[in-house]
Formats: C-alpha cells, structure tokens, sequence
C-alpha cells in the first residue's frame, strides 16, 4: 500500500450568460441565454473546449492508460452537460472515455451550480436528482460523493446530505476551521441537528433506506492546489517555476496520508495556458509521484483506505472562493442579496403555474430557464470587491461592472416574469 495518496478533483462547469438585455426588450420574446458580443454561450465553450477539454482529457486519458493506479474524480455541472450536448457532443464523448477506464469517480451537485441551498433546501433536493438523473443517463453511475456549488458547506449542509444517503463530501480545507488540523487525513464531518422542515423535506426525499450515522469528509489542501490552479504561471511567486520534482517534493514532506488537490478543470489549458507547461508538469507528474511510492486513490477510495481523524466542526458557510472563503463572492452587497432573493421569491409561482399536462413543452421550458437563472455565476458577476479578489471577478465576467451585471439580470428576471404570467394566462 501507498504510504500516502494524491487525490484529484476536478470542477467542470459552464453558466448559461444572459442575453444583454435592457429595457426595451423585455417582453420581447428575445432569447435568454445566448450571453452577447465575444462572449456568447456557444463561442465561449468552443474556445474552452480546444483550449481545456479536448487537450486535457486526451493527456488524462493517456496516464490512465499508462499508469493503472492512477485516478481522478470529476464533477460535471448541468449546465456544462446541456451546453455540450448542444454545441459540441463530442466533449462528453471525450469524458465518457474517461469514465469508461473505471478509475474516474464522478460527483453529484446541483444540476444548475445554483445557489439553492441559501434559498430553498426542495429546490436544492430537486437539482441534486435531476443531476443525479443525468449522471445515470450519460455515464451509467450512481455518485455516493456529493460536492456543493462552490464547495458551500458547513455542519448542515453535510448532515443533510448524509441523511439523502451520500458517502462523502469535500470541502475547503480552510484554517480557520481546520483549528490546527491538517487537511491531508479523513474526517468526519460533525453530527448536528437540522431545523424540523429541513428534516421533513430530507426524510421525504433521501435516495436510500440506508443512512450512515457520519459522513465522511475531504478537505481541500488550497495551499497545494491553489500552487498549480493559480500561483503555476506567476512569475512573481517564490516558489516559481513549479517543477514536477518540486512539486513531488512538497507532496512527500506533507504531513497526513490523503493529499487532495481540488481545482477548477480549466486550470489547464485555460486559466493557464498552454506555454506555460501544465500541460508537461500534470503528464509527468504521476510518474514522479509513483516513483516515490505516493500513490493515487478516489474519493470513494481515499475513505474506504485511511481512518479517519475525528470530527470536524464547522458552523458558519465557508466555500473555496476569494481569499475569505465565505460567500462574500455571491452574496456580499445589496444587489447581490436582491437578486438572489428575488429568483426565490417566485418559486412557488413558478411551480404552480408548472403544472399540469396542458402546455407541457412551455412549461418545461419556464421550468428551464427559472433554474438557469439561480446559477451562482449570474450573482457572482455581481460581486463588488477590490484588490485580488476584484481582480478574479473581473477576469470571469462578461459584464464592463458589478451594477451592469445587476441591471442585466434583473431584466431578466422582469422578462421571465412576464412570460410565467402570459403562461398563468392560458390556464
């Protein structure tokens, strides 16, 4: 056995962009989500597609291949999925691939990176299925690991999806919370008690008559993974260049059995381009690490092997974004809270008026986009911070600032409105 192991998470996923949108077209039957000028939808994926997909899944198919210890997990967003069922169904062919060599471990999420845990805890139960519907239809698996959009978590939210029947959940190893604790073993996550219609609504829907007393729980090292997803090409950094040796270096010193590099897939290839070498460091890095007895494990793998550490206990909502890991990054300032209560808000208009035989294409098709629009991308184009954190929103939004973000979705928001009521009108 391994004297301790790599395990890789990698995040996949692509928001529907609004439409530009102002207010003289509301009402106008205009197309929602085509995103506008360079940045449309379609464009957008083509480009991450050659620049990412493509090159990383053939490298990755490539080391499964030639090392069989080697293993990463993935989680694919809905989104990310419907988008590539549209524009280019290839892309899922090249993960299917992946998946096929029976060492890729695939997670279940939010169908619609949404931030529906905040809001509304059917509507988060309701995503999860539908997600966990197309990972059965795509791929043929059932997920036991659960990942939160934007790894949101606390003591709640894990005790919520073990009590859906879940395994594991990951989360940001943040210090913190960590209180000392090293983020490279298995943990428990803490038992509490969840609030009485969170528990009717979790007792109503769990995937299995089969609950675990704990979850266990994986935490990411961001020192590590933030050393390849953001730190590889800067050349202002310390420990730049990041060599395969070096890197091999830290892994073996670090204390703890389970080294778990969580990071945005498009960290090769797209947020680090080709001609910096991510794409030599990650195809030369198993080997090195295998050389030196550091093995690779899934998630699922990881938490069957090692024992765990004891519990650990998180009150507050932490993610894996900005340098505070709170959710500052979607609902810092007052634009940010209005439009994410004002989705909500209309939930059960929504799906009330959703009803029924009568109109079903229609229906399903306000249904759709509703649930575009709770994508965590819309709110976090709307986040207002400055210095590095301002610097990362600005480098993934579409919009010239936070208020254009905000008057753009909140036309949107108007114009849905409007055809959930013509909709009410048929009935």
């Amino acid at each position: 056995m391994a004297k301790k192991s790599v395990c890789f998470y990698f995040q996949v996923h692509q928001p529907w962009r609004l439409s530009k949108l102002n207010i003289l077209h509301i009402n106008s039957q205009k197309e929602l989500f085509e995103g506008f000028g360079d940045g449309t939808n379609e464009k957008v994926f083509h480009k991450v597609a050659e620049k990412s997909y493509y090159p990383t899944n053939k490298l990755l198919l490539k080391l499964l291949r030639k090392y069989p210890e080697f293993r990463v997990s993935l989680s694919l967003s809905g989104t990310f999925l419907d988008q590539a069922a549209k524009y280019d169904k290839k892309v899922i062919t090249s993960f299917k691939k992946l998946v096929d060599t029976g060492n890729v471990e695939l997670f279940n999420e939010t169908y619609y990176h949404s931030l529906s845990w905040l809001q509304s805890k059917q509507e988060f139960i309701t995503q999860i299925k539908l997600h966990r519907s197309l990972i059965w239809k795509l791929f043929k698996r059932r997920p036991i690991f659960f990942r939160n959009t934007e790894l949101i978590y606390n003591n709640e939210v894990a005790n919520f999806i073990r009590l859906l029947g879940f395994n594991g959940i990951v989360s940001e190893g943040w210090d913190p919370y960590m209180k000392g604790k090293s983020p490279n073993y298995v943990y428990n996550a803490k038992t509490c008690d969840l609030h009485p219609a969170d528990r009717k609504i979790v007792d109503e829907e769990t995937f299995t008559k089969r609950r675990n007393p704990k979850i266990r729980l994986l935490t990411k090292n961001y020192q590590l993974s933030d050393d390849i997803a953001f730190r590889f090409s800067n050349k202002g950094w310390e420990g730049y260049p990041l060599t395969v040796e070096k890197f091999a270096d830290w892994i073996e010193q670090a204390e703890g059995n389970t080294i778990n590099l969580f990071m945005d897939y498009e960290s090769f290839g797209e947020h680090q381009w080709e001609d910096t070498g991510i794409f030599e460091f990650l195809e030369h890095l198993p080997g090195e690490l295998l050389k030196r007895g550091i093995g690779f494990k899934t998630p699922s793998e990881t938490i069957k092997l090692y024992r765990t550490h004891g519990d650990i206990d998180v009150h507050h909502l932490v993610s894996w974004a900005d340098e505070s890991r709170d959710l500052s990054a979607w609902v810092g300032n007052s634009v940010q809270d209005s439009a994410l209560k004002a989705i909500y808000e209309i939930e059960e208009n929504v799906l009330e008026v959703t009803k029924g035989k009568k109109n079903r294409e229609e229906k399903d098709m306000l249904l759709e986009m509703w649930r575009r629009l709770q994508t965590s991308d819309h709110f976090y184009y709307m986040c207002t911070k400055y210095w590095n954190d301002g610097d990362v929103h600005k480098y993934f939004s579409p919009y010239d600032s936070p208020y254009n973000a905000y008057i753009n979705y909140m036309n949107s928001l108007s114009d849905f409105v409007l055809r959930l009521e013509q909709m009410e009108a048929k009935e």
